[in-house]
């Protein structure tokens, strides 16, 4: 439920933003198969830094915390 969540943030912020995956893999420094697998929902492997650097080329601050 968490990753898709996260999954649909990504996509509602790229389509915001008008950026595809292959623009958003270029400014990571990535492939597009990393970053597909950070957008599908039922995929669970990802790690904090990929998190990261997404959320920097978005322009967005990654939280993490418990509650």
């Amino acid at each position: 439920a968490l990753k898709a969540a996260l999954s649909l943030q990504l996509k509602e912020t790229m389509k915001e933003q008008k950026l595809t995956q292959a623009e958003i893999a270029r400014r990571m420094g990535t492939s597009r198969a990393v970053l597909q697998r950070l957008l599908n929902p039922n995929n669970t492997s990802v790690t904090l830094h990929t998190l990261d650097r997404v959320a920097q080329v978005l322009g967005r601050k990654l939280h993490i915390y418990f509650e």
